[in-house]
């Protein structure tokens, strides 16, 4: 099949104009921040910055996206500049696309087939090439007629004045067919990982060690921390969206509990649907963990909004019902501390930290701590001696904290976790 993503993504090293959007002048500033994170997206896919331009639009032009006196600016300043590629913040209909191409003479691609692109470079595990390549199948299948309109209709000589379908059209449908094969297959298989990973996730739930999944925005310095506590040799880049694969290791917290930390894809403002629907099998890690350790980056002016964004797609997930720990990362670098004072104020158990200087990480282990003996409670027991395998199973699975003998039965203080209890109902003292 013809892949169109190759021609209009265009070479790496080449130039890109960048297009905002804002109705109301309040909405300028935001734009602006918008465009620098879309800068950083085509750093990291390979792109040179050109032109930037922000507009002021007063309605969407179903046809168009903008009006024609933009879109004549934009045409004008694309032929000075010389520029590969014109790409927009917003997401573009397929034929806002084929429109503005036929308007502009140049390639032009919105914020998610660009975000689509930097995954597919990113991508290194087998389960993150299928969530890409799915994501992009679902994503091209609308735009397939713009990608043939250099094949266009035949006329019939001499006939009633009607169209027959030409050579586009037939490639049309062949990549149509094509895609949607693509996706069924391309669904089956992620379907088989998505089982793979819930056979992997209740074996660690066997093993109850306590799970901590390090979720944030990209770039917050999850990859950081995860390598300062566990040394993983995770990828780290000042790059958004540097790794995308999930990783799990092991590390013992200072009073030798043994836990798990996971490393999680990270959120972005305008994430598009098809990534967050192909990447739920990654993003369930956050769901099924235990605890969630919210890494946000201070030093970043934008910290707030990109802290909305995650809680965002935590909705989406329906994982806001698990406990969450804050960590304000990079607090070395912060130079607003009244963004410090906001984010406290507003999420309960928040911590300052530097994961690269590995600052602070005494009071995060304090608070990790006291969270996993939330997920537990002390309960006084009498278990007869002829049952000393549930006794076994608490010395294994939580902590004895007194034990004496009286007659033929254990009397025993401990503390266990939930998963334990409906089994020690019946020998519960008090």
């Amino acid at each position: 099949m013809h892949d169109p993503w190759v021609g209009r993504l265009g070479k790496q090293e080449g130039k890109a104009f960048l297009v905002g959007s804002y109705i109301s002048s309040k909405e300028k500033e935001e734009c602006q921040e918008h465009l620098r994170e879309l800068s950083s997206l085509c750093d990291t896919y390979g792109f040179k910055i050109a032109e930037t331009l922000p507009c002021h639009v007063q309605k969407i032009s179903a046809a168009t996206f903008l009006g024609t006196g933009k879109i004549e600016e934009i045409a004008a300043i694309a032929r000075e500049t010389n520029v590969d590629i014109i790409i927009f913040d917003d997401e573009i209909s397929p034929q806002q696309q084929r429109n503005l191409e036929k308007a502009l003479q140049k390639p032009v691609i919105d914020r998610t087939e660009l975000i689509l692109g930097v995954f597919a470079k990113r991508a290194k595990t087998r389960e993150a090439q299928i969530q890409i390549d799915l994501a992009r199948c679902k994503y091209q299948l609308p735009r397939l007629r713009r990608m043939w309109t250099h094949l266009g209709r035949q006329r019939i000589k001499g006939g009633s004045g009607g169209y027959l379908k030409g050579a586009g059209e037939k490639q049309i449908e062949i990549d149509r067919r094509v895609l949607k094969n693509s996706i069924a297959q391309l669904t089956k298989e992620l379907e088989e990982v998505k089982q793979h990973r819930s056979t992997q996730r209740h074996l660690r739930e066997k093993s109850h060690i306590p799970t901590f999944a390090i979720i944030g925005y990209t770039n917050a310095g999850k990859s950081t921390l995860l390598n300062a506590l566990t040394d993983a040799k995770v990828l780290v880049e000042d790059k958004l969206f540097a790794t995308l694969d999930t990783t799990t290791r092991k590390f013992s917290l200072p009073n030798k509990q043994e836990i798990l930390l996971i490393d999680t894809v990270g959120f972005i403002r305008k994430i598009p649907h098809t990534l967050v629907a192909s990447f739920k099998s990654t993003l369930e890690e956050a769901c099924h963990a235990d605890i969630l350790l919210h890494l946000i980056d201070v030093s970043n002016k934008e910290a707030k909004q990109q802290t909305e964004t995650t809680y965002e797609v935590l909705k989406e997930l329906n994982a806001l019902n698990h406990p969450i720990i804050t960590c304000l990362n990079k607090i070395d670098k912060c130079e607003n501390r009244s963004i410090c004072l906001y984010l406290k104020l507003k999420y309960p158990k928040t911590v300052e930290i530097s994961a690269l200087k590995k600052e602070g990480l005494d009071q995060l282990f304090d608070l990790m701590m006291e969270e996993i003996s939330r997920l537990r409670k002390v309960i006084k027991l009498r278990v007869p001696q002829s049952h000393y395998a549930l006794v076994s199973k608490i010395i294994k699975q939580g902590r004895i904290i007194v034990c004496d003998y009286e007659g033929n039965d254990v009397i025993l203080e401990a503390e266990i976790p939930h998963t334990l209890e409906h089994e020690l109902l019946k020998y519960v003292v008090g």
